[in-house]
């Protein structure tokens, strides 16, 4: 790889497109070409490893070109031309939801299930889970490994920043002036919190509650039984999570604290004496860790519960950028790319 890899980035000058190349600067991966693609930014000016590029046109671009390609314009985009890039022998990271639950279509966390990028015998097309399954597996897995998880259920309170830039800036604008009315969301963000994530299906549970569910069973274990409710809340960036589990085996606080611990893409704040515990504001600012804190154990009715909270950056990190980037670095490490 001392040669580097030829790079497209689909979607470069939006919200995570530009957490992407901060990634990829941060990390130093070699890359011998990049190339931005985009459709209504086309001429427009990227920055990425102190050169200047232009974002070119996606529906005219030779793939071709190039070795791997991440797409992160939504599931519309995707579906028009994340396959044929594969056909034309490219691997393709996939940001949406659009092939999330295809069975033929890995669906990866690499520190939870690499074997798909490991095994692959040429370019695939990996899709990146959702932002709040991202880091609530990322935080549980140890848990699950040793003491195996039966049932979850889960309420995340999800950042605006998770919606895109409009939604961001409908939150600022209703701080200053709560008579504006929403356009975004279906009720106003500011000062509120809205129980409603993705659109309402036929079981009264919203899509996002149901991705939770389904890419847990797809990435994790589909025995694990999942209920999730999914609110927005008037944060800027970084999503939370209470998370309230069953364990088949004895476990204690400080068993979860030990594993946790051990792993390095979680970082363990739980001090109630010092009212110390992850909060977005504080923990979510371009930071790749997966935080818990309010870790709490307990018997009911002699089954073995367990009570956390989970906090982590939802653009930058495992929710969205980082989780694509390190699948790049799985990849490159097991000789994929060349």
């Amino acid at each position: 790889m001392s040669n580097g890899i030829n790079l497209a980035l689909v979607g470069a000058s939006g919200v995570v497109g530009k957490k992407i190349i901060s990634l990829l600067e941060k990390k130093n991966i070699e890359i011998k070409n990049f190339y931005p693609l985009g459709s209504s930014s086309v001429g427009d000016d990227i920055l990425f490893n102190d050169q200047v590029f232009k974002i070119e046109s996606l529906s005219k671009f030779n793939c071709s070109s190039i070795d791997l390609a991440i797409f992160s314009a939504g599931s519309a985009v995707a579906r028009e031309h994340a396959t044929d890039f594969v056909k034309k022998g490219v691997y393709v990271i996939d940001l949406s939801s659009e092939f999330r639950y295809e069975d033929n279509i890995p669906l990866i966390i690499p520190e939870i299930n690499p074997k798909a990028l490991i095994d692959s015998d040429g370019p695939i097309l990996i899709a990146n889970p959702n932002c709040s399954v991202s880091q609530l597996l990322i935080a549980i897995e140890p848990i699950h490994k040793k003491f195996k998880i039966d049932i979850l259920n889960i309420a995340t309170y999800q950042a605006v920043s998770g919606t895109g830039r409009q939604a961001v800036e409908e939150l600022h604008q209703q701080v200053n002036d709560m008579s504006l009315e929403p356009n975004v969301y279906p009720k106003k963000i500011a000062f509120n919190v809205i129980p409603q994530c993705d659109i309402f299906l036929e079981n009264d549970f919203t899509k996002e509650e149901m991705k939770v569910a389904w890419e847990t069973k797809k990435i994790l274990d589909k025995n694990i039984e999942v209920q999730a409710t999914c609110a927005r809340v008037p944060v800027v960036n970084g999503h939370s999570e209470a998370v309230f589990f069953r364990t088949k085996n004895d476990i204690s606080k400080n068993q979860i604290i030990e594993l946790l611990s051990a792993s390095k893409a979680i970082k363990v704040i739980d001090d109630p004496t010092k009212l110390d515990y992850p909060t977005p504001l504080e923990h979510a600012n371009d930071t790749e860790e997966v935080f818990v804190g309010r870790i709490r154990t307990q018997l009911i009715k002699n089954e073995n519960w367990v009570s956390m909270w989970i906090v982590a950056d939802n653009v930058y990190g495992k929710g969205a950028a980082l989780n694509a980037v390190q699948i790049i670095e799985t990849l490159i490490e097991h000789k994929k790319l060349c």
